[in-house]
């Protein structure tokens, strides 16, 4: 599952500024992008459609005609990149052409989620103004990845439900209004991606951001460590599912029982109650069906080298229950130097790289809204038409959506998290 709804417009923030204010030479990034420019995938594409209006893009730069080079990149007039989702934009080259996210996963996808009848599964979520181009790229380019008519793709397609939209309100909290005066209503989030995950049909689903892609030859890396997760995820799941089901039936004595809550503390971080040695057989054997019965993530960390995001930690909540969580930068109250001390010291930080089981021991769908965390949603402020709003944000998707679940932390290298912020980071070695 690839979350690919989100725009790319915050790629060419510096881009979009100089085109407006022509300041391309006070810009670093922007005169990265300059020199640089032939070492994108893209370019052949800019090349095209600066020429079908007759302009030059070498004559462009001897002239010092930034303007025009980005806004054929940026705009209608030419690829219109900052209003397409990273998903379609191209991020590598290859001889017989350039490759966008959307095709990279595909490549994955023939290694990792490809089941025993040779049929490779993947779900992508988009924004309804561009899932026709989603699905018309990946029909044009699937057969370039089937090495062998055995080979076929499963590719699904959501969108994020418009019943997850949050109503935004100004800053004195008075609901927010449009100019015709109809109250804004604002996409609730990646965690309203929740409703899209609990929808699929799957055992299990690996779940990885759009543009944490590499070419083909970067690739390996990634591939074995997705089947680590996996083949951990796929342990853990069945020795849980045989506790559960020894349960179920009623066939676990006292020995077996202390067995479980070993494996559950020890294997899977879970935290059972003070006094748990004086309850009764019954009471214990109640508490490890309420603790296991629950989904389980596996989740890819990489160690902190001064990336942007949200990292793994230990949190107690107001009833004193210590669970593991993937928490953000935003959760965290700053100004309280305990919580800083923490942040300071943190080892690794979170690429957005799971593995999820989505069925019970006796394989029916677990219905994933109920595991939660309400309380984990935030307040952000953003604008609209020039006037700052506050806009409320479900928990999300790796953080409050999933706080519930049993939740496991393993490290994966840094050579498997390559993310596309801004455009010069396709000026990467790993993307080039």
């Amino acid at each position: 599952m690839v979350p690919a709804s989100g725009a790319a417009s915050r790629m060419f923030k510096r881009l979009y500024a100089c085109m407006l204010d022509d300041q391309a030479e006070a810009d670093r990034e922007v005169t990265q992008f300059l020199d640089k420019i032939t070492d994108f995938a893209f370019y052949p594409a800019l090349t095209k459609a600066l020429a079908e209006d007759e302009y030059d893009i070498g004559q462009l730069l001897a002239d010092g005609d930034y303007r025009t080079i980005i806004r054929y990149l940026l705009t209608g007039a030419g690829l219109d990149y900052a209003s397409l989702p990273k998903g379609l934009l191209f991020f590598h080259s290859y001889p017989d052409g350039p490759r966008t996210p959307l095709e990279e996963h595909m490549a994955e996808g023939l290694e990792y989620s490809k089941d025993q009848n040779n049929t490779v599964h993947l779900h992508f979520t988009v924004s309804p103004e561009h899932k026709e181009r989603f699905i018309a790229r990946a029909k044009a380019t699937e057969g370039e990845f089937i090495q062998n008519g055995n080979i076929k793709f499963d590719i699904s397609w959501s969108e994020q439900k418009p019943s997850t939209d949050t109503i935004a309100v100004d800053m004195d909290n008075i609901p927010f209004r449009n100019a015709d005066g109809s109250l804004l209503f604002r996409p609730g989030g990646h965690g309203a991606l929740i409703e899209n995950l609990n929808d699929l049909d799957a055992d299990i689903a690996f779940i990885k951001n759009i543009d944490n892609v590499v070419p083909d030859k970067l690739k390996q890396p990634t591939y074995l460590y997705k089947k680590v997760l996996g083949g951990l995820l796929i342990d853990l799941m069945e020795r849980s599912f045989r506790i559960l089901a020894s349960i179920e039936s009623g066939n676990m004595d006292g020995t077996a029982t202390e067995e479980a809550i070993t494996f559950a503390r020890e294997e899977l971080n879970i935290h059972f109650p003070k006094g748990m040695n004086f309850f009764s057989l019954e009471d214990k054997r109640d508490i490890i069906l309420d603790k296991l019965n629950r989904p389980i993530r596996i989740c890819g960390m990489v160690k902190n080298e001064g990336e942007p995001g949200g990292g793994p930690f230990r949190v107690t909540d107001n009833a004193g229950n210590t669970t593991l969580q993937v928490v953000e930068s935003a959760q965290i109250d700053m100004d309280d130097e305990g919580q800083q001390e923490i942040i300071q010291q943190a080892t690794h930080f979170n690429p957005v790289d799971l593995v999820c089981s989505l069925k019970d021991y006796n394989g029916n769908k677990f219905n994933l809204k109920e595991f939660v965390d309400p309380q984990t949603g935030l307040i952000s402020v953003k604008s609209k038409d020039g006037r700052e709003l506050k806009a409320q944000e479900l928990p999300g998707l790796w953080n409050g959506a999933m706080a519930n679940w049993i939740t496991i932390f393993v490290e994966v290298p840094i050579e498997t998290f390559n993310p596309v912020k801004t455009v010069t980071d396709l000026l990467r070695p790993q993307h080039q």
